[in-house]
């Protein structure tokens, strides 16, 4: 092989790798959130892209997760955050990325049941059982929030609040990471905790 080909080759590889990791590489606070579209359990089609001029609030979850519980059954904490948003034009999806026969996984008149019961008022619901949004974001668990900003930038992502328990006692005494950030972008000010650990169970996917 002659150093013009061995060149050749040493570029391409280096560019497959350039791409390979940007394939995988999770979301940037303050750059722009990664576009996708998904079916949703109503069985329409959610395009991000067309969302953009919109606050969007993307929450991984799974219903029978205890933290989910926590936040949805036994405290009310996420449909009230849910409502909230609503009122402030946020377009609140959550995503459900368990795989079929993984804990979570649910069909789209499931989805809407299960938030009809809970009185949980998501915008929408995305079904993502291939994981491939999940992935995308590398959502780690539920609850995981990401918020986008009007002009499809990440302004947040990490975990509902400040304390990781499934108790729903300790819900008035943490720090409500997701609802501060939307209270802020609310106001036109900057988000004050962009960036935290989220916590709950892993999320579901396939292998």
């Amino acid at each position: 092989m002659s150093f013009r080909q061995s060149a050749k080759v040493a570029l391409a590889s280096l560019a497959f790798a350039l791409v390979s990791t940007q394939a995988i590489a999770e979301p940037v606070v303050d750059k722009a959130a990664p576009t996708f579209s998904g079916k949703a359990a109503d069985g329409s089609t959610i395009n991000l892209a067309d969302l953009k001029g919109k606050t969007v609030v993307l929450e991984w979850t799974n219903h029978d997760c205890p933290y989910v519980v926590k936040h949805y059954d036994k405290s009310g904490n996420i449909p009230a955050l849910q409502k909230e948003a609503a009122a402030q034009g946020v377009v609140w999806l959550q995503v459900i990325s368990s795989a079929p026969g993984k804990q979570g996984n649910v069909d789209g008149a499931t989805a809407i049941s299960l938030n009809k019961k809970r009185g949980a008022t998501p915008t929408n619901t995305i079904l993502d059982p291939e994981g491939t949004i999940g992935k995308l974001y590398n959502a780690q668990t539920s609850p995981h929030f990401f918020i986008i900003n009007p002009e499809g930038t990440l302004v947040y992502k990490g975990g509902v609040d400040s304390i990781k328990t499934a108790n729903e006692a300790d819900i008035p005494k943490a720090k409500p990471y997701v609802k501060e950030a939307l209270e802020a972008l609310a106001a036109g000010k900057k988000v004050p905790n962009p960036s935290t650990a989220p916590y709950g169970c892993s999320i579901k996917y396939a292998g």
